[in-house]
Order: C-alpha cells, then sequence, then structure tokens
C-alpha cells in the first residue's frame, strides 16, 4: 500500500494527474474487492468512493437494469446509488435468487444487519419480522413467500454477523425473548430461531457462563425436542 501511494503522488505519474470523470470510469472496471484499498491511496480518491458520482456510474455499469427500477412502498427505504449497490451486490452474492425482488432483498438484508449490529438497544425480533413482513407484502408478495423471503434474510444476517460480545449479547436476547403468539406470516421461524440457539451452543460456548448456559438450555428444551447432542455439555 505504501508502495500504491508513492505511486499515485509520484509526479511523473499520469494516473494522478487524470481528472475524476476519468477516474470513474476506470475504478468501476476494478474488482470491487479491491475499492476499499484503491480508497486509502489518495484522499482525491477516497472523496470518489465517497460521492454519489462513482457509485452511480458502477450502478449503471454493474447493474444496468436498475436505472429501470420503480420505487417501492413500504417502511425500507430504497437510499442512493451507494446503498443501492450494496444492496445487489449483496442479493446476487448471498442469495442468488436472479428476478426482480434482487434489489428489495437486499436492502431488508442491510435494514435487519444494521438494527442487530449498529443499534444500541434493537427492536424485539417480532418487530423487525414484522417490518420485513410489511415490507414483502407490500411490494406485492403472498404471505407464504414474504414470511420464506424474511426467513432466508434472518438467516443469512445471523450467519454473517460478527463473532464478538456484542453478536453474543444480541444472539441471547433473541433467543431468550418470550413466545408471542402471531398470526402467519407474523410469526418467528422455528428455523431460524434455531439457527439462533446452534451458533451460542457452537459458535459462542466458551463465553457462555454457568448460568446463561443454563438459562438458554431451559429456553431450548422448551422449544425443541430432542436437544442436539451437540448443544449438551458446559
Amino acid at each position: 500500500m505504501t508502495y500504491a501511494k508513492e505511486t499515485a503522488n509520484s509526479l511523473d505519474n499520469p494516473l494522478g494527474k487524470l481528472p475524476d470523470h476519468l477516474l470513474v470510469e476506470i475504478f468501476i472496471r476494478v474488482p470491487v474487492t479491491d475499492w476499499a484499498k484503491i480508497s486509502c491511496v489518495k484522499k482525491q480518491w477516497a472523496k470518489l468512493f465517497e460521492g454519489e458520482c462513482l457509485w452511480q456510474a458502477a450502478l449503471v455499469k454493474t447493474y444496468p437494469f436498475a436505472g429501470l427500477a420503480k420505487r417501492w412502498p413500504g417502511p425500507i427505504p430504497r437510499g442512493l446509488s451507494k446503498r443501492r449497490f450494496t444492496a445487489l451486490y449483496i442479493s446476487r452474492h448471498i442469495f442468488a435468487l436472479g428476478d426482480e425482488m434482487d434489489e428489495i432483498v437486499g436492502h431488508t438484508y442491510l435494514f435487519l444487519k444494521e438494527q442487530l449490529e449498529k443499534s444500541s438497544m434493537p427492536a424485539p425480533s417480532t418487530i423487525l419480522h414484522g417490518t420485513i413482513i410489511d415490507q414483502f407484502i407490500s411490494c406485492g408478495n403472498p404471505r407464504e413467500r414474504a414470511h420464506k423471503l424474511a426467513s432466508l434474510i434472518w438467516l443469512a444476517v445471523i450467519d454473517n454477523l460478527e463473532e464478538d460480545d456484542r453478536t453474543l449479547h444480541v444472539l441471547k436476547r433473541l433467543a431468550l425473548e418470550g413466545n408471542v403468539f402471531l398470526p402467519f406470516p407474523y410469526s418467528r421461524s422455528n428455523k431460524v430461531l434455531r439457527r439462533i440457539f446452534e451458533k451460542l451452543f457452537t459458535d459462542f460456548r466458551d463465553c457462555l457462563n454457568h448460568d446463561d448456559y443454563y438459562d438458554l438450555l431451559g429456553s431450548a428444551k422448551s422449544r425443541f425436542q430432542p436437544i442436539p447432542s451437540t448443544w449438551l455439555g458446559y
């Protein structure tokens, strides 16, 4: 990275003299995985990645059909070009649905992940799940498909949370939430709840103290029978 900075700042380097619109055309042809590194080379380049112009160009080049997409109703907004590009990238690389639902699924994934990772006190899962269901139903999806998509998003977000103390706290809270009867499709998926317990009893087992473990085990036994053997043993 030091060499890259020196090269970009060199007086003999033509890349450092290019106007912004040409740099944008170059950068959007570079693999997305390298964009974070590129933005660290020069302040000028970092500003390009912070602005709307580069992301709008990247959106048009990578997802040309996105320009035809209409705004949708519902509680989860679409946002500007960077947000839209990120949502489409996530949809294609995590869900691979390959239909008109791509962008909405990506935005919903971002909404849920941000609520669980960044909120100081995330809303109860029933509210988050209900918001996601409302989003898909408002876009014309039947209840069964809305519930299926919501479950896919919950599972993907849970699997992609950072393994840190905050995630441990969030997962414990989700696991110990009281059972609330809600009509389908607003009821939580048992598959999602099972994945939450699975992560706690496997990925976070060493982080659980004695009381936490047995509280979670009691909650799991009240919901699932039989309990997987991998969940047992403190």
